[in-house]
């Protein structure tokens, strides 16, 4: 059994954004920590503080998936159109060049974003909801949540993840994963992330 990751939000020191936006904490990146060895990363999973109405900064070649974590929710404005997201929605796939503007619907927010450059694999986000497991042929696999509660993988013992926090396995494809224990109450968000790497 390969042991899993655990990543808490408060390990990871905020980055400001340079337009004074907001901050981004880094949790997760591929292959290694981004910039070792002159490598960029070619995935990565962060967490977001934005505190004020602006645009994204631009990832030129970069698939991008946002959800919102804590907060009434924001606007963003696409070249699809515009898009209304709070914590109940499903998390939104953009291209990352496309740069939207953001607005704040009440106040701040906290968001979840991966981000995949584009040819380096497939890679997506979805809800975790209790009762509803989750199976992927996907290597690398990871839960996020806001709230504490139990990952049951079919490769071990039930393992609890504390609130605000990043789970993350690199060998886990086609394992079962399920969460138990999930705290109902407002404020709370569980979310899955996949991603396989392009075969040479």
């Amino acid at each position: 059994m390969t042991a899993l990751q655990h990543m808490l939000v408060d390990a990871a020191a905020p980055q400001p954004w340079r337009n004074g936006g907001g901050a981004t904490r880094e949790l997760f990146t591929w292959p290694g920590a981004a910039g070792q060895a002159g490598e960029p990363w070619q995935l990565r999973i962060s967490l977001a503080d934005i505190t004020q109405d602006g645009p994204f900064s631009a990832f030129a070649g970069v698939d991008r998936w946002f959800a919102v974590l804590q907060g009434t929710g924001v606007r963003l404005g696409l070249p699809t159109g515009e898009h209304t997201l709070t914590m109940t929605s499903p998390p939104l796939q953009f291209a990352g060049e496309d740069t939207p503007g953001c607005w704040l619907t009440d106040g701040p927010t906290r968001d979840l974003n991966l981000m995949l450059q584009r040819g380096a694999g497939r890679a997506w986000m979805l809800p975790a909801l209790p009762g509803q497991p989750w199976q992927s042929g996907a290597p690398l696999r990871a839960l996020f949540t806001t709230g504490a509660l139990q990952l049951q993988t079919d490769a071990g013992p039930p393992q609890p993840v504390a609130a605000w926090s990043l789970v993350l396995g690199t060998a886990a494809a086609g394992q079962v994963w399920s969460i138990t224990a999930h705290s109902t109450g407002a404020g709370t968000r569980a979310l899955w992330l996949a991603f396989a790497p392009r075969h040479p």
